[in-house]
Formats: structure tokens, C-alpha cells, sequence
């Protein structure tokens, strides 16, 4: 696939990187090189390979949800400042 300047400066719009019109040359070389990459991996037969999230056989260990603190809301609470219905009241910072 080969690029023209016209492709390479929409790119770069698209992109919204400014690219002097010096450089535009050796970046549509390196473009045209990534998008060689891309075609190669299209063109692997991918059927029968599950898609994967990690490289590696990874499995997270579990806990079970169990509560393991006890409630001690009405604690915190009694040293506040002031409290309402169960939530904390704050002064008003903007007005």
C-alpha cells in the first residue's frame, strides 16, 4: 500500500500531530511499514484460536464475600461534628 502525501497529511490531521512537510517522507515510510505489519497478521488463519485476555493461563484467587470488620458506624458517627438521618453534615464552603 503506498501513501501519497495527501494520505500522510490527513493521517496526521486525523491524528491531530502536526508533521513538517520535511519529515513527510520518512513518515510515510514508517507508515507504510505498520501497515505492512497489519496485513501480515490479517493474513494468519485465526480459526479454531480462542481469543484470550492474557498470555499466560492466569486464574485469580478467590476469597469468599464474607463481612470480616465489624459495623462500627454508630462509633464513628458519635464524634462527629454533626450528623443527620445517619450521614454526616459539613459546613457549606461555596456559596
Amino acid at each position: 500500500m503506498l501513501l501519497s502525501v495527501e494520505d500522510v497529511q490527513r493521517i496526521a490531521t486525523l491524528a491531530r500531530i502536526a508533521v513538517p512537510e520535511r519529515d513527510i517522507d520518512r513518515i510515510a515510510g514508517e507508515l507504510q511499514a505498520i501497515f505492512g505489519l497489519i496485513e501480515q497478521m490479517q493474513a494468519v488463519d485465526t480459526r479454531g484460536v480462542e481469543p484470550m485476555a492474557h498470555a499466560q493461563d492466569v486464574v485469580l484467587r478467590l476469597r469468599p464475600d464474607a463481612v470480616s470488620e465489624s459495623d462500627r458506624r454508630e462509633q464513628f458517627q458519635a464524634v462527629a461534628a454533626s450528623v443527620e438521618a445517619g450521614l454526616y453534615l459539613v459546613p457549606k464552603v461555596i456559596e
